[in-house]
């Protein structure tokens, strides 16, 4: 017989496992391969050796979604089953916008709702992120303000309606704030780490890792940290289907003179009609013209 489990951390071949219960138990995957992700739901058996594991997973369940990123090289996987991921962002240092646009199109591809937080919003810097983040806006992304550590409670207001009941993954690059949300929202997460840890033996090697943590259990709100990253693949996307990845150009589509338009050279395109009007911004048509290039060497590969 299984028993229902959720994977809360991983490291290497081995995870947690949280029971329905609320007990925590590391278990390692049948076989030599393991696709488990943080988020996934499995079934997994005792396993009754003695060893420093205490359970063997036997199934992944169905997933909902998948967020994961790929290069020509390898599968990153994010996190499964989510219901919202915030992308975190700063001025100081200043976000990518190539990165937050393929953190944004990975979303998109997954079926995964995502809105943008700007955080140190009380520093100089930030009015040019704002500036940044002004055409995101405009294509309908959520967009939020805050300074989780000049303004704790503001935050926390922010915060809390945008996480309540759902299965949250924070993404962003280092430096941009994650540890001090998760640790605004959820006060106990050092001894949190600290079990995890300890349970995997990884020592310095979980601020690489993936870890769940409850912001409130009874209901549902689960927050998940990922590791801070400097490149985004995005080789799972098939080049013809970027455009309808990103919703400004997607609105311009059908203007389009022909139906197979790449929107970088052929007459009567109704994207680059648009980049001309101004209702596409410079910058994400160059982060287009970017990926599509990216995109169409690695296909011929």
């Amino acid at each position: 017989m299984t028993a229902p489990g959720l994977v809360v951390a991983a490291h290497g071949r081995h995870f947690i496992v949280e029971t329905p219960e609320g007990t925590r138990l590391t278990c390692h995957p049948r076989g030599k391969k393991s696709d488990c992700v943080v988020g996934d739901r499995v079934r997994w058996q005792p396993t009754g050796s003695g060893g420093e594991d205490e359970g063997v997973i036997q199934k992944i369940d169905p997933r909902r979604n998948l967020l994961f990123r790929q290069d020509e090289w390898k599968t990153k996987s994010f996190a499964a089953n989510l219901d919202r991921i915030i992308v975190l962002v700063a001025g100081d240092p200043m976000f990518s916008e190539s990165q937050l646009t393929r953190a944004l199109i990975a979303a998109e591809d997954a079926g995964i709702d995502v809105c943008v937080v700007l955080n140190k919003a009380d520093l100089p810097q930030a009015a040019l992120a704002r500036e940044r983040l002004a055409p995101y806006r405009a294509m309908g992304v959520e967009v939020h303000d805050c300074s989780i550590k000049h303004d704790a409670e503001a935050a926390r207001a922010l915060f809390g309606p945008l996480l309540a009941g759902r299965t949250t993954l924070v993404l962003g690059p280092s430096g941009t704030g994650k540890s001090t949300l998760i640790n605004l929202m959820v006060p106990e997460a050092a001894a949190q780490v600290g079990e995890i840890s300890t349970a995997l033996n990884s020592g310095r090697h979980t601020t690489t890792t993936t870890r769940w943590y409850w912001v409130d259990r009874p209901a549902g709100t689960a927050l998940i940290d990922s590791p801070g990253f400097q490149e985004f693949g995005l080789q799972q996307i098939d080049v013809q289907r970027l455009p309808r990845l990103m919703p400004d150009l997607r609105a311009h589509i059908g203007d389009c003179r022909f139906y197979n338009c790449t929107h970088r050279q052929e007459p009567g395109c109704g994207v680059r009609a648009a980049v001309e009007r101004g209702d596409i911004s410079p910058s994400r048509y160059r982060i287009y013209g970017e990926l599509f290039d990216e995109l169409s060497r690695s296909s011929h590969r």
